[in-house]
């Protein structure tokens, strides 16, 4: 007689379980927007990423609002800009407060079995000023690893077991993401997975499996390849790693050997893809898993003669982002969206594919209404953060659809302020600094004074973030 019951609960479960979607988050370190065939590159080899694109959507106006990995990654995980979670290198770990209101926990708290793998990038303290610790016991099952992590697999400690098969961390972070898709998917919960590739990240260390991929490849550079496209910047933002690295990470001498170990990097990164949505197939679940596939920044690529990241210019800040929902008839039509998207928005856009409200006052919002109208509008104007690294190069920018407007405030020995404006839509390789003849000039630094009021309103009160309210307030 008890038996009914039994049945009737487990089959409310099932039910439940196929109401909410399965998630998976996929991360990559470094990847800059032009990397991908599905955004117009024709050198390269990346048919899964690209797949995916067609499946779903893809955002070409889609930007990292601090363009550094540890910020990054807590701004994903929070929905909050870097001042108002108080996380980054030289500031200090994410606080607790914070991290419990992360995508991760509130999905787990909700009844979602959860994973992640790879470089998570931060740590979690109780207190600021105390040292933090990896948050492994927040998951159900745990890939993920201190500080860079290794490209070599056997050297991360939780992916040891990986290690024999795939040697290199990028297929190894593949193999753990099927495990765990095939295992969880036995079960009666929806789960969430989060893998964060190290790839390609330097030092370069590309997958031997693939040496042949770009063996002599000759790749076009991008319009605005070179110094003789930078000399129009501020001369603070000359001032950081990024400007050197175009002649000491060889972008000016031997720039095809350079985008072939990069770019076979992503490959490795694009067969854990195409391994990743093979298990997904599998385990019967492809009908009701969402996969979102993004960058934790993007990268200079010797455009404007710069390397690295953490400026706010198109080819540091703008990444890729790809939504696959295959529960939605928008799917498959390959289209894309040039709404103003951040990294914010990532956290609320899980949280609302899990039917879970985001957490009061966040700073991004969920992508799902742009998923079912691209031409819908999420943002008017996003901050473009950097507040590490030498001082010169700090710089608070505003960007929106179609402009963007960048104050370098450091005014010491031979500096002033400098503003730069460009024109993103009609001058994506900025060109040409507008700051003196655009018309909406005026309106850009009334955003930007804006976003200075918020900051100085919301910033959290430790981690030395308060008193950048006043250093980047506009000179008169």
């Amino acid at each position: 007689m008890r038996l009914i019951p039994i049945l009737l609960i487990a089959l409310v479960a099932t039910v439940q379980s196929a109401e909410r979607p399965n998630i998976i988050f996929l991360l990559t370190d470094d990847q800059t927007t032009y990397s991908l065939g599905c955004y117009g590159n024709r050198d390269v080899q990346t048919p899964n990423m690209d797949s995916l694109a067609a499946d779903g959507m893809a955002f070409d106006n889609y930007y990292n609002t601090t363009a550094i990995c540890m910020a990054s990654r807590a701004n994903i995980m929070t929905g909050k800009f870097e001042y108002r979670n108080g996380c980054n290198f030289e500031h200090g770990p994410l606080l607790r407060e914070h991290w419990n209101q992360s995508y991760p926990m509130l999905l787990r708290k909700a009844g979602y079995t959860t994973a992640i793998a790879g470089k998570i990038g931060f740590e979690v303290t109780s207190n600021p000023g105390k040292k933090g610790k990896l948050p492994q016991e927040d998951f159900d099952r745990w890939g993920a690893g201190p500080g860079q992590t290794h490209y070599d697999t056997a050297k991360n400690k939780s992916m040891t077991a990986y290690a024999e098969k795939y040697p290199h961390s990028s297929r190894a972070y593949g193999a753990f993401g099927s495990d765990f898709i095939r295992d969880s998917a036995k079960g009666d919960k929806p789960f969430c997975l989060s893998i964060s590739f190290k790839a390609p990240h330097k030092p370069a260390t590309p997958d031997p499996k693939d040496d042949a991929v770009y063996k002599g490849k000759k790749f076009t550079k991008p319009a605005n390849y070179g110094r003789e496209y930078g000399e129009h910047f501020s001369d603070q933002s000359k001032q950081g790693r990024q400007f050197e690295r175009f002649h000491s990470w060889n972008y000016s001498d031997d720039y095809d050997g350079v985008m072939a170990i990069y770019h076979q990097q992503i490959y490795a990164v694009d067969v854990a893809v195409g391994m990743i949505r093979k298990a997904v197939r599998e385990a019967g679940v492809e009908d009701n898993t969402v996969i979102i596939f993004t960058s934790d920044n993007g990268f200079f690529c010797g455009s404007h003669g710069y390397g690295s990241k953490v400026l706010p210019y198109e080819e540091s800040a703008r990444a890729p982002l790809i939504i696959f929902d295959p529960r939605h008839p928008n799917s498959g039509k390959q289209l894309r969206s040039e709404s103003l998207a951040g990294n914010v928005d990532i956290a609320p856009t899980i949280l609302d594919l899990a039917g879970l409200p985001a957490p009061a006052g966040i700073d991004g919002r969920s992508l799902l209404p742009i998923y079912a109208n691209p031409d819908a509008e999420n943002h008017t104007s996003l901050p473009l953060i950097n507040v590490w690294g030498p001082k010169a190069c700090h710089s608070l920018a505003i960007v929106t659809r179609d402009l963007k407007y960048i104050y370098w405030a450091y005014d010491k020995g031979e500096f002033e302020p400098v503003e730069e404006l460009y024109n993103t839509r009609d001058d994506p390789g900025e060109l040409t600094n507008a700051i003196g003849t655009h018309p909406d000039a005026d309106a850009m630094r009334q955003l930007y004074d804006e976003q200075i009021t918020h900051w100085k309103k919301n910033a959290v009160p430790y981690h030395n973030y308060q008193p950048f309210g006043e250093i980047f307030a506009r000179k008169p």
